[in-house]
């Protein structure tokens, strides 16, 4: 199996478009954190302007964890669009290629052969998440230094240093089993036509049709809510609540574990009695 992921993980990494996903992550997070740095002050007095009168702020406010964060919150909408590009064409770009029937003729079964190229997507996804994490927090800790965590929501929670760094850990890792997903999605689309532009547009098109479902307050909608796993991919950030919803967060990733297993095993099914034509 090892040597199967191998093999696909080389296919991927073959085809310049595998290093979109890195050079647009590379490319947004440094013009981010450029434009930033060059307007820190500016930034900085949006970001306290109606709180300097209340509250005395001291020491580095402007870190590298909190641009870690802002970043984290931007990037993470956008990158599900990122591993379609790659997941999508796992299974697809066979049929494009005509080299399905080649492929099967290893002496290994179908589901061997699916669940390799499936891991090898996982593996891709998770590679993108965590190329993130690198850059966020490297160049954010060269540019800005280390500092406490302000984070602001309806309320202010100000994170010690040393109370950081494994909140970070989660939220990444929430991050990757929220992309994970999405690479799950794309597959099984993948699965189903011979051309991958179809399972890019389509997953891109039910997320953005879910997240919709999701914001707007209405009765049928928040009763659908529950079950879409866009409600859940928003978990990266409960790491950063204090105290945190601990059942809030199992909740999440069992839910979205629900639906990776749930449509691997649909794909997986449809994949064993699929007809290969070419």
């Amino acid at each position: 199996m090892f040597t199967l992921i191998g093999v696909e993980l080389f296919k991927i990494f073959r085809k310049w478009r595998t290093y979109i996903g890195f050079a647009a992550v590379t490319v947004l997070v440094l013009l981010i954190q450029t434009a930033i740095y060059f307007a820190k002050d500016t930034y900085v007095s949006s970001m306290t302007r109606g709180l300097d009168q209340a509250f005395m702020f001291t020491g580095n406010l402007l870190n590298g964890y909190l641009i870690a964060h802002l970043i984290l919150g931007i990037l993470v909408v956008h990158v599900p669009f990122l591993v379609t590009l790659v997941a999508g064409d796992l299974l697809a770009g066979e049929a494009t290629a005509g080299t399905y029937r080649i492929l099967l003729t290893r002496p290994v079964s179908r589901l061997k052969v699916l669940t390799a190229k499936y891991l090898a997507g996982v593996i891709y996804a998770n590679l993108l998440v965590l190329w993130l994490a690198a850059l966020s927090l490297g160049f954010g800790f060269i540019l800005f230094g280390t500092g406490e965590l302000i984070v602001m929501k309806s309320y202010i929670i100000v994170f010690a240093q040393n109370d950081i760094i494994w909140r970070f850990a989660i939220a990444y890792a929430f991050a990757g089993l929220s992309m994970t997903m999405v690479a799950t999605l794309a597959f099984f689309f993948s699965s189903l036509v011979e051309n991958s532009i179809g399972p890019i547009i389509s997953t891109m098109a039910i997320i953005i049709v879910f997240v919709i479902i999701t914001s707007i307050k209405i009765s049928i909608f928040e009763s659908i809510s529950p079950w879409l796993f866009t409600s859940y991919m928003n978990a990266w950030s409960l790491p950063f609540d204090d105290p945190i919803e601990v059942d809030k967060a199992v909740k999440s990733a069992v839910i979205l574990l629900a639906h990776i297993i749930g449509l691997f095993g649909i794909t997986a099914f449809i994949f064993k009695r699929k007809d290969i034509l070419s």
